[in-house]
């Protein structure tokens, strides 16, 4: 049994959804709190004295007024477009194929693969992030240095091998067959490893053929604890591809659901431009949506609708959409869901955009019980805050009356230098 780890701070968790019920029932705040660590378990949650006085041999890790959360969950991301985030100026289907489709062919190359890897969770661990669920490129290899990585960081990631037998360059093609063997290898190879998952990964409906997505539903079919993960509804020339390529569905869930794809543990990025059938069949299986709000404004995708589907009881994870959003970090992501909310004539409350990327995108993938949360028996992954990490920031907290407002300048304009410290799996993050 290793040693007991006492980390004190201020500290914020969740025992309910804001979305659902007043944030003042849902959310814990301690001024004076900490969490004890003891092999890779959060053991105790509570006020600083009370467990330094039950837990006396712990080693203490004081942050001051460090803010102690679980770590983020980003629950939609492409670590293979790390390197060209950030590229101006395209709608989705363009940018596809002026940015995308060309970096991801470099995959095939797995030294290039595990470049990126070990630079995308060093990125994303400088921002707080200690859990995703990626898409990989088509290549096996990129799916193996991906999870390769992460295992060596002991972390909890999910990722897939993207699934696409057309309209994508040559070098990025499979076929129905082979996406179903080499995704059905690669999960016989990774699931249940530790701290890693596999999901399923058609890219999507414009990309894969009705044999592939029919491949890919039975193989979740046999798989069923796997999650799926595709994208849905982005940006409306992109639904009127799918409609021209699938004239016989209802609409664009129903070219998923046609071939098994449409149940809990199914992931849909995007997710704006719902019929309302969608939004049935989506509230009625349990599916999760996620919500990508950078990306969606970086690529001028269009609002989403988070007041209307989680009042209809949607699950609903937060993400960056790296590299179509257009930032690493969850912070910025958690500003770009308020500002979307504020178009949307519907502003979210600082406890709803951190539940979002904690608890909510835990709940979304899945993973409630495990990640996302402080709870006692959760897995160690956590957060520290800086509250005043810039002058600006800092003066205005200064100002706040309660611990919304003074984490709300954070959220609107922190980055990489408000993150204090990174806890993965019980152990400090290197760097």
């Amino acid at each position: 049994m290793g040693e007991d780890i006492l980390l004190t701070g201020q500290l914020v968790d969740f025992t309910d959804d804001p979305f659902s019920n007043p944030f003042e029932e849902c959310a814990l705040y301690e001024r004076r709190g900490g969490i004890v660590l003891r092999d890779g378990l959060i053991v105790a949650r509570g006020g600083a004295d009370a467990l330094r006085a039950a837990h006396p041999a712990a080693r203490v890790v004081d942050y001051g007024d460090g803010l102690i959360l679980p770590g983020f969950i980003d629950a939609h991301v492409h670590y293979p477009q790390t390197a060209m985030i950030a590229s101006w100026g395209k709608r989705l289907i363009d940018w596809l194929n002026s940015y995308t489709f060309p970096e991801e062919l470099k995959f095939s190359d797995p030294a290039y693969a595990a470049e990126i890897a070990a630079r995308y969770l060093d990125l994303t661990t400088s921002h707080g992030t200690t859990t995703m669920v990626s898409f990989c490129t088509v290549h096996a290899g990129s799916v193996d240095a991906f999870f390769a990585e992460a295992q060596a960081r002991g972390q909890r990631v999910i990722g897939g091998k993207t699934c696409m037998d057309r309209n994508a360059p040559e070098g990025l093609l499979d076929t129905a067959q082979s996406a179903y063997d080499d995704s059905k290898a690669l999960l016989q190879k990774w699931h249940g490893q530790g701290r890693l998952e596999y999901a399923i990964t058609p890219r999507f409906t414009p990309t894969s053929t009705e044999a592939q997505l029919e491949a890919m539903g039975a193989l979740w079919a046999e798989h069923p604890d796997c999650l799926m993960q595709t994208h849905l509804s982005e940006q409306l020339d992109e639904i009127a591809w799918v409609r021209s390529l699938r004239p016989e569905a209802r609409d664009y869930l129903d070219t998923y659901e046609a071939h098994g794809l449409l149940r809990e543990g199914g992931l849909f990025g995007h997710a704006i431009h719902l019929e309302p059938r969608e939004i049935d069949r989506l509230a009625e299986t349990g599916a999760s949506v996620v919500h990508c709000p950078t990306s969606n404004t970086f690529i001028g995708s269009g609002l989403f609708d988070m007041a209307g589907l989680k009042a209809r009881g949607l699950k609903v994870g937060l993400a960056t959409d790296t590299g179509g959003g257009s930032d690493f970090s969850m912070l910025r992501t958690m500003a770009a869901a308020y500002e979307i909310g504020q178009l949307r004539h519907a502003p979210l409350h600082p406890s709803q955009l951190l539940w979002l990327a904690t608890a909510g995108s835990a709940g979304a993938i899945g993973m409630a019980d495990r990640i996302g949360t402080l709870e006692p028996g959760s897995e160690a992954d956590v957060v520290v805050l800086d509250l005043a990490s810039t002058p600006a920031i800092a003066q205005r907290a200064a100002q706040a009356g309660d611990i919304w407002e003074a984490l709300f300048p954070t959220i609107m304009m922190g980055d990489d230098r408000a993150v204090q410290a990174v806890w993965i799996g019980g152990a400090p993050a290197a760097g």
